[in-house]
């Protein structure tokens, strides 16, 4: 029962995390380019923290119980020795690239606009975006064994 609960709050935690980024990329990307203004970017980041960041937080923490449950415990981490490790490990690869990713906007990309379109900006959204959806794709391959 105990992972069930876990799986749950994982998928809930998902949801937002993925569908914020698919409405960023895919509602709030084309607005800015159209009205060549970010300023919809900047508001929807603020109101999406919120949410987004507590939802990266659980699916940190869900997945690393997800992934004790079957066994692959931090020292089995990156070997990519078996099939379900080979999904943990590539997800957690996929989540410190989209946390180097944040990190590098939060600190570099976003202090430098002047609410003008940014293919910089808009290149990072779209790849953080990427990475969600990969990682939520790979997460789908443990119902069936792994990768």
């Amino acid at each position: 029962m105990k992972h069930q609960i876990l799986l749950i709050i994982h998928l809930l935690a998902a949801s937002v995390w993925v569908g914020g980024h698919l409405l960023l990329a895919l509602k709030y990307i084309p607005q800015s380019i159209k009205n060549k203004s970010i300023e919809n970017i900047i508001q929807y980041r603020k109101n999406f923290e919120v949410v987004g960041i507590p939802s990266l937080i659980l699916l940190l923490i869900t997945g690393v119980l997800l992934a004790y449950d079957y066994d692959i415990t931090i020292d089995k981490w990156f070997q990519f020795s078996g099939k379900i490790e080979t999904v943990v490990s590539l997800k957690l690869l996929l989540l410190f690239t989209t946390m180097i990713l944040a990190i590098t906007a939060v600190k570099f990309i976003f202090p430098k606009l002047q609410n003008k379109p940014s293919a910089l900006l808009y290149s990072f959204i779209s790849l953080v975006t990427i990475l969600a959806v990969t990682m939520l794709v790979l997460g789908s391959f443990i119902r069936i064994g792994g990768l």
